[in-house]
């Protein structure tokens, strides 16, 4: 492949590192038109999918039969014969809420020992400004002996997938892109281009790519944490937080956020990456902070809330039996990653109170290898001190509030925080 100006896209072979929520789509996609290599470390992933099945529930059986110009593996090896690298590793990040940058340069050190002369290596993983050409590439440099901007080229494209959403799906998501030089940049926006149906953005530089994506998550969640700050206001002022916001919300401009757990891969993780680089150069951030500290309190006030409310029913605290319905990060899908809820679980057990968790839609393997907690098939009846709605999944809105009151005891209390039930049904909402 020469980076020329008649550069032609069917001499593209591309390489997806990483296939979870965010590079199996995308490896879908690039082989429904080129050769298409999907990488990831484990074994189990990769034979599940040569089996043609999804866990992640994100790509159907059909669309993987029928993607005939993909193939799957977890030797590195088998990746020279590609020229386009696309990476879709996690971002986590560590237990003192700083960037944990492993995977990506873990990622960036086998792809220095497979890339060649004039490849591409386009990353997507969210990072803070400045981390693809300050910390990848010189990983990639280094391991290979090539030249950055000599012998082989970089971009920069963020992903924008919503996990579970079968209506914003990667083609129907408008794609930003950028590149090392101007006609790499050009090369990578026509790639994606190819297969994106909304389109595509330009970004002038990598740089401005990377801050596009971390801004798009900090928004949210600085937007997310004034929510949960009003709420717990209206709460102290025994006005019910929806109504209020259904009743501003006929102004045209309002946003439309609701108060909850603030979990998932990126909204809850994103943050910290602005906020890391933002401390490297001499800015000590003030409000990014304040709702992130915000909404990583807001389990052990959920706790705080229910507990209070069992004391006012003369519901005995310690030792009492509480049902959790979701674990999930959001509704209608198996994602767990950073989810919430399990700091819930966590207080909960300061009090010595014994917790059942039930979630249609992951496996008590899955809660058990990421959390160390087990579900339960079927919650018991007649059981529960307290039951706390706490994802709105399709199941548990089809149960409808008879159902789900059977489970408790005579005298409980139903904890609403994602506005399943009406508010006269439920004992609190968030």
């Amino acid at each position: 492949m020469k980076l020329e100006n008649s550069y032609n896209l069917n001499d593209a072979k591309i390489a997806i590192i990483g296939l979870g929520y965010v590079g199996l789509p995308l490896a879908v996609e690039f082989g429904k038109k080129y050769q298409t290599i999907g990488f990831d470390i484990n074994q189990v992933r990769i034979s599940e999918l040569n089996r043609g099945t999804d866990s992640t529930l994100e790509v159907s059986d059909k669309e993987l039969a029928e993607t005939i110009n993909l193939s799957y593996s977890n030797q590195p090896d088998e990746l020279k014969s590609a020229n386009v690298y696309i990476v879709t590793v996690p971002t986590p990040i560590d237990n003192h809420k700083q960037p944990d940058l492993t995977p990506l340069i873990l990622a960036s050190e086998m792809l220095g020992a497979v890339v060649n002369k004039n490849d591409i290596i386009i990353y997507e993983s969210t990072v803070y400004p400045g981390a693809t050409e300050e910390v990848c590439i010189p990983v990639v440099e280094k391991v290979s002996g090539l030249i950055y901007n000599k012998d082989f080229y970089a971009g920069y494209s963020p992903e924008r997938i919503n996990p579970g959403d079968k209506e914003h799906r990667v083609t129907n998501i408008l794609k930003v892109t950028s590149g090392s030089t101007p006609e790499v940049a050009t090369i990578i926006d026509d790639l994606y281009g190819s297969i994106i149906i909304a389109g595509t953005y330009k970004a002038s530089s990598i740089k401005v790519a990377e801050a596009a994506k971390v801004i798009e998550n900090t928004q949210r969640d600085v937007n997310v944490a004034l929510i949960n700050e009003l709420s717990i206001i209206f709460n102290k002022l025994n006005i019910d937080t929806l109504e209020v916001l259904e009743a501003a919300g006929t102004k045209w401009n309002f946003l439309p956020f609701r108060p909850g757990l603030v979990g998932g891969h990126c909204i809850g993780v994103d943050p910290y990456y602005l906020t890391h680089k933002a401390q490297s150069v001499g800015y000590h951030p003030e409000m990014i902070l304040a709702g992130r500290r915000l909404n990583d309190g807001m389990g052990a006030y959920v706790v705080s809330q229910l507990v209070k409310n069992m004391l006012h029913k003369r519901i005995q605290v310690e030792g009492a039996n509480v049902l959790i319905m979701g674990l999930t990060f959001k509704e209608n899908c198996p994602d767990l990653r950073n989810t919430k809820i399990v700091d819930i679980v966590s207080e909960l057990k300061e009090y010595n109170i014994n917790v059942d968790i039930t979630d249609p839609w992951c496996s008590s393997e899955q809660a058990e290898h990421e959390y160390n907690l087990s579900l339960v098939e079927k919650p018991k009846t007649d059981h529960y001190d307290a039951i706390i709605l706490a994802v709105a999944h399709n199941q548990f809105k089809l149960m409808g509030v008879d159902e789900i009151r059977k489970l408790g005891k005579a005298q409980h209390v139903l904890y609403d925080l994602k506005y399943i039930l009406p508010k006269e049904s439920v004992d609190m909402r968030l």
